[in-house]
């Protein structure tokens, strides 16, 4: 099986097991922290990787760190992921199990372009104006790009919507070249 799959796998698992304690949320924090931990910190990483340090000192040092921070389905389900090798797929399992939370409550994140760095005026009525549209609570996440000249490029799942400048004047110029 591909690590995606698996990833989504034990995103599920986590997830049932989170609405049927009613801890979801707190699941989706901590999972989304340790995941950042992993990225972000080499020393966690190797440690994870390495197949010399046995899988009952990665449980350890795992239960160890979120001791009376976390939950105790939550270790367990930490300590069943590492007992079958899986642990270098933790950040996977984050990231599914975070679009597994955010479709419990309807939101939906999008990617939006701007020539210039918005105001919160402006992000503000972006964000409103795609949850009026899309019908969901939209998270936007915008990147400056001096590149595109004016209008906004919007990317929502595997949609994209290119609405700059650029774009506009390169369709004029193959227009014109056309005729």
């Amino acid at each position: 099986m591909r690590e995606a799959t698996i990833a989504r796998n034990y995103a599920q698992a986590l997830f049932e097991l989170g609405e049927k304690h009613g801890s979801t949320d707190r699941f989706a924090d901590l999972l989304a922290g340790l995941a950042s931990a992993i990225e972000t910190e080499t020393q966690i990483e190797v440690v994870l990787a390495s197949p010399r340090v046995p899988k009952q000192t990665k449980e350890r040092i795992l239960s160890g760190a979120l001791e009376g921070l976390a939950p105790e389905t939550f270790v367990r389900f930490l300590a069943a992921v590492v007992k079958r090798g899986r642990q270098t797929i933790l950040p996977q399992i984050g990231r599914e199990f975070g679009e597994l939370v955010d479709a419990k409550h309807n939101r939906l994140h999008a990617g939006v372009t701007l020539a210039r760095e918005p105001d919160e005026t402006l992000r503000a009525a972006v964000a409103a104006k795609l949850s009026e549209v899309t019908g969901k609570e939209v998270i936007p996440h915008f990147r400056v790009d001096p590149a595109i000249l004016g209008g906004v490029i919007l990317r929502m799942d595997d949609r994209l919507i290119d609405g700059s400048l650029r774009r506009r004047m390169a369709r004029l110029r193959q227009q014109l070249l056309n005729t």
